[in-house]
């Protein structure tokens, strides 16, 4: 762990000692020795892990014997939960075990951070409360810092709306995937109500399964809204298969958020009610705190109010560092309203930010000696030019400063190896990052890979309407799809070969796993090579 990273971690450490020591009085411990007894099965919502460290990872699960109701249908009182980790699946050789608490405040989530353990290697863990005990989960240690390995195997994969789609793809992944780990980008929930069928609006006509209650403002919303979709099968299936690194995007908090502001900061028919800064810091801090209780991730990430720092990095010895970036919380609004179309003078800002000058400089300055740099992040960084020269508003397009610096600085500190790694726009993409966008002979600085939906927007198709024409203006741009899955990258220490996963169909259970792109990056030489 870099020294940034460290000091982070230092902070938050501190800070949850002085909120354990302020919080005791509310807690009403068991008893010692006491055993809690569940009415209903507590581990509903499953397991999973996260974060892998050469020494160990993040082990999560949630108790929760009615997942919807308040608190999970827990009582006000911490609740002792047992864990233990093996080498084996039949825990013959026990690598190691504690005990932690479920507590209210965190919604009796359970975080537990395991150190100890070996790197590069396979591990199973599960959890008990009382006499139940969770299902098993699998997980895997990164490689040594100096270690160099033959070969690592990842996803990406976000945006998957229950509403519109089975999460099929997830089953894909869960049995089919061997994989050293999973990067969820966001948009791991959507907090709107949804399309009422018949009736104009975002998503499929008939919704294949609905949201429980109206769009989500509260604490006790948003944890209901990730227990519907812990209660998956085969997201779950996913967790337990596999540790993930998770981010957010704008759906974890509010459609196309930007900083302090939300998606209704101005009056509008669609938004007839104005939210200001101050009354969307309360919603993001329910909604940062919901995230937190929901994920694997480290103590670092505890939110502090409407405040986060989601954005880490994780080293795979010497072949690929990990930088796992947040584009929501330091950058500016939308220049020219939140929409797509032709750009106005303020998408020239020289000023313009996406990362925020303390990440940006955090993430040029961390840039490692591994193989492979790769940029985790949400929102396409590769410019699209669509017809009558429109931009989406909501991506890098209407930051190209941003962009201009963060390839400049790729390219000053010689990053041979950059690949970057979006989602968000629920179709798939591959192409090349230059350092000039308008100009094809400029110099290829990194190459991009955008997974689509796992669900959102039901089943796609194989093209819209304007693929020839956005392509067209887009000579850099190698790939665009409209159907849902995730993209499997398997990186070497000389190449990195990256395939399109699809699914043809979402509305209906059961589809098959279809490959719909294989590309590959030689090390050395960025730009986008059909494989």
């Amino acid at each position: 762990m870099d020294s940034t990273a460290r000091h982070i971690l230092d902070l938050h450490r501190r800070g949850l000692l002085r909120g354990a020591l302020g919080l005791t009085a509310l807690v009403v411990a068991q008893p010692a020795g006491a055993q809690p007894v569940f009415g209903r099965y507590p581990f509903r919502l499953g397991v999973a892990s996260g974060d892998p460290w050469p020494d160990g990872m993040v082990l999560w699960t949630r108790l929760a014997p009615d997942p919807l109701a308040p608190l999970g249908g827990m009582p006000v009182a911490a609740v002792p939960v047992g864990w233990e980790v093996a080498g084996d699946d039949r825990f013959a050789s026990i690598a190691a075990r504690g005990t932690t608490w479920a507590r209210p405040e965190l919604g009796f989530s359970v975080h537990v951070e395991v150190a100890g353990l070996q790197p590069g290697r396979p591990y199973w863990y599960r959890f008990r409360a009382g006499a139940e005990v969770s299902p098993t989960g699998r997980t895997r240690t990164a490689p040594a810092p100096d270690a160099a390995p033959a070969r690592l195997r990842f996803l990406n994969a976000g945006c998957q709306h229950l509403e519109h789609g089975w999460f099929t793809a997830w089953r894909h992944a869960a049995s089919e995937e061997d994989i050293d780990f999973v990067f969820h980008y966001g948009d791991y929930i959507y907090e709107t109500r949804g399309r009422v069928p018949g009736q104009p609006g975002w998503g499929p006509p008939q919704p294949v399964r609905t949201h429980a209650g109206e769009e989500v403002q509260t604490l006790e919303d948003y944890r209901r809204r990730y227990a519907e979709y812990h209660l998956d099968p085969d997201l779950a299936a996913a967790h337990a298969a596999h540790p993930f690194v998770c981010s957010f995007d704008d759906h974890e908090v509010d459609n196309n958020w930007a900083g302090a502001v939300s998606e209704e900061d101005g009056l509008s028919a669609r938004h007839p009610v104005l939210v200001p800064p101050e009354v969307f810091a309360l919603r993001k801090a329910a909604a940062f705190q919901a995230w937190y209780e929901a994920m694997p991730v480290r103590a670092a990430l505890l939110p502090r109010g409407p405040e986060i720092t989601a954005y880490r990095r994780l080293r795979y010895g010497r072949l690929l560092d990990l930088h796992v970036l947040d584009t929501r919380s330091f950058r500016d609004d939308q220049p020219c309203g939140d929409v797509t179309g032709p750009p106005c003078a303020a998408v020239a800002r020289p000023e313009a930010q996406m990362l925020g000058a303390v990440q940006e400089r955090w993430l040029l300055e961390g840039l490692g000696q591994a193989t492979w740099q790769v940029l985790a992040q949400q929102v396409m960084l590769m410019r699209r030019e669509f017809p009558r020269g429109a931009i989406s508003m909501d991506k890098w397009d209407a930051a190209p400063a941003a962009r201009a610096r963060l390839l400049q600085g790729l390219r000053d500190r010689g990053v041979a190896n950059a690949v970057v790694l979006s989602g968000d726009v629920h179709n798939a993409w591959a192409g090349t990052l230059r350092l000039d966008p308008l100009d094809e002979a400029s110099p290829a600085v990194a190459t991009e890979f955008t997974g689509t939906s796992i669900t959102s927007e039901g089943d796609g198709s194989e093209v819209l309407a304007s693929t020839p024409e956005v392509l067209r203006r887009n000579p850099h741009i190698a790939h665009f799809h409209n159907r849902r899955g995730y993209t499997l990258h398997e990186a070497t220490p000389a190449r990195m070969e990256v395939t399109f996963r699809a699914v043809p169909y979402v509305m209906r259970p059961d589809a098959p796993r279809e490959d719909r792109g294989r590309f590959v990056v030689e090390a050395g030489r960025p730009g986008v090579t059909p494989g």
